[in-house]
C-alpha cells in the first residue's frame, strides 16, 4: 500500500509542448509564416508507383532519416499525429538530440508524408515537412518544406550557419531517399 501511495504523490513530469504558434503551416507551403527562415527543397527520387510506395514507406517509418545518419527514437514505428520523437545528429558522443512531435500526416493515393513541429528543448522553433508526391507523368518527387528560427543562445550565435546546415541536411535526405528507392 505504501508503494502505491508514494507513486501517487510523485509529481508528473511535465510533457514538452510545441514551441511555436503556427502549427500546421507546412500543410500550406505557399503561405509559410513571416518572421521565420523558410526552406524549400525538392528532388526527384524515382519514377512510377513502386518508387512512390517505397519512398513513402521510407519517409513515414523514419528509415530515410536513419539511413542519412540521424538517430531516431520515436513513440511509434510510423508517423502519425501526436507521435513524439527525438532526432539526433552528430558523430560519436557529440550528438545533438532534438525533440519533435508529428503534426500532420498524408497517406493519400499520390501524396505521402508528414510534418513535425519542435517541442520545448529544441534549439530551433518551427515546423518541417517531408512529402513524397507521385506526379501525373510518374515522376516521384520528394520535398522538404520548413520554417524555423533560433530558440537557444547557441543557435542565435550560429546565425546564418544554421539555415546553411538545414539546406545541406534537406539535400542529404533527398540523395538518401533516391538511393533507398533505387536499392
Amino acid at each position: 500500500m505504501t508503494r502505491f501511495l508514494s507513486s501517487l504523490s510523485r509529481p508528473a513530469r511535465p510533457r514538452p509542448s510545441l514551441s511555436y504558434r503556427e502549427v500546421g503551416a507546412t500543410g500550406t507551403p505557399d503561405h509559410l509564416p513571416e518572421g521565420y527562415h523558410h526552406l524549400r527543397h525538392s528532388a526527384v527520387v524515382g519514377h512510377g508507383r513502386a518508387a512512390f510506395e517505397a519512398a513513402g514507406e521510407a519517409v513515414t517509418t523514419w528509415r530515410m532519416h536513419r539511413a542519412s545518419g540521424a538517430a531516431v527514437r520515436a513513440g511509434a514505428d510510423r508517423a502519425a499525429p501526436g507521435v513524439t520523437l527525438e532526432v539526433s545528429v552528430g558523430l560519436g558522443g557529440l550528438r545533438l538530440g532534438v525533440p519533435c512531435s508529428v503534426i500532420w500526416t498524408a497517406y493519400e493515393e499520390r501524396r505521402t508524408g508528414f510534418a513535425y513541429g519542435t517541442l520545448t528543448g529544441h534549439p530551433e522553433c518551427g515546423e518541417e515537412s517531408f512529402v513524397v508526391d507521385l506526379e501525373p507523368d510518374g515522376t516521384v518527387r520528394f520535398t522538404v518544406t520548413a520554417f524555423s528560427r533560433p530558440a537557444t543562445w547557441y543557435t542565435r550565435l550560429a546565425g546564418p550557419v544554421v539555415p546553411v546546415l538545414q539546406r545541406a541536411y534537406a539535400r542529404r535526405l533527398g540523395r538518401t531517399l533516391r538511393r533507398l528507392v533505387r536499392g
